[in-house]
């Protein structure tokens, strides 16, 4: 516990400079901008030739729709995924590319999107998550999916929305709903503790979080009452910022931790590759943990 206490110390202390060389992933990958277009034409490919039923609503707001690409057979697990974006940019048809491998595989897929910063606060992508979950328990069914097996993937500030609702006490939220919603959880490259994020020069403008405010929507601030299964995988390029991140969950909530999956040679955006990619084994542990 103590070495827990300290690596929250040592990222408090960090200057303005070095917590922008470890959290700004764009300017650590100078051909990002080649790998989102690489997502969009992937994402359009699977648009294509997959079913996909687009823009449904979950909510009230503009933004708290998915889009939902059925499994052929009925009652099929669910993985439902939470893009990243630094919770500022990036759109579910940017996602679509996830989908493929878990639909051929017998799983079905939502891809989420929210509202971004800075006209969204953070608190309130927390509250639209809670609401999709729950939308999907509620409703998954009708879709042809299996309300008992839904499980959420996550990426970068995705992973970060799918850790919150591991903590989620869901019948506080809604009397109707179980107490362990969610099947399980995959992270990938997930931020936690939000404090230092939060302070980094290429965030601060846009989050908008006082300390308080940022412990307030960190996981690492909660216990969960329930074990709900967490797989992480960081790459093995990213900062020593990201790992540490991962690190501190694993030991904060070690009740649902399951395993990490090494993601060796790869940055932060060539991570979630991982998860489309049937021959990688983050993909494989993703599909035991959402059809087991």
């Amino acid at each position: 516990m103590r070495r827990f206490f300290t690596r929250r110390l040592c990222a408090i202390f960090m200057t303005d400079a070095e917590l922008d060389r470890a959290y700004n992933a764009r300017a650590a990958v100078p051909d990002h901008l080649a790998i989102f277009e690489r997502w969009r034409e992937a994402s359009v490919q699977a648009r294509r030739q997959l079913r996909c039923d687009e823009n449904f609503r979950y909510g009230s707001g503009a933004a708290e729709t998915f889009d939902w690409f059925p499994a052929k057979q009925p009652n099929a697990p669910v993985l439902a995924f939470i893009h990243g974006g630094y919770w500022r940019a990036m759109d579910k048809a940017d996602f679509s590319f996830i989908a493929p491998a878990f639909v051929e595989a017998g799983v079905s897929v939502a891809v989420l999107n929210y509202g971004l910063a800075p006209a969204t606060p953070l608190a309130e992508m927390v509250r639209q998550t809670l609401h999709a979950c729950a939308w999907l328990r509620r409703h998954v069914a009708g879709l042809g999916g299996d309300p008992d097996r839904i499980s959420l993937a996550g990426h970068s500030a995705g992973a970060h929305l799918a850790a919150m609702m591991v903590a989620a006490e869901w019948p506080v939220f809604a009397a109707d709903l179980p107490a362990t919603l969610l099947h399980g959880v995959v992270s990938i490259s997930g931020l936690f503790d939000l404090v230092p994020v939060s302070r980094a020069p290429v965030l601060r403008n846009d989050l908008r979080l006082s300390a308080s405010a940022a412990r307030h929507v960190s996981p690492i601030s909660y216990m969960p009452r329930h074990k709900v299964p967490l797989i992480t995988a960081v790459g093995g390029l990213e900062s020593a910022e990201f790992h540490r991140q991962t690190h501190l969950i694993q030991k904060a909530w070690p009740h649902c931790f399951v395993h990490d999956v090494p993601l060796h040679g790869r940055h932060h955006f060539s991570a979630v590759d991982a998860l489309a990619d049937p021959a990688h084994p983050l993909f494989r542990a993703t599909l035991k943990l959402a059809t087991h």
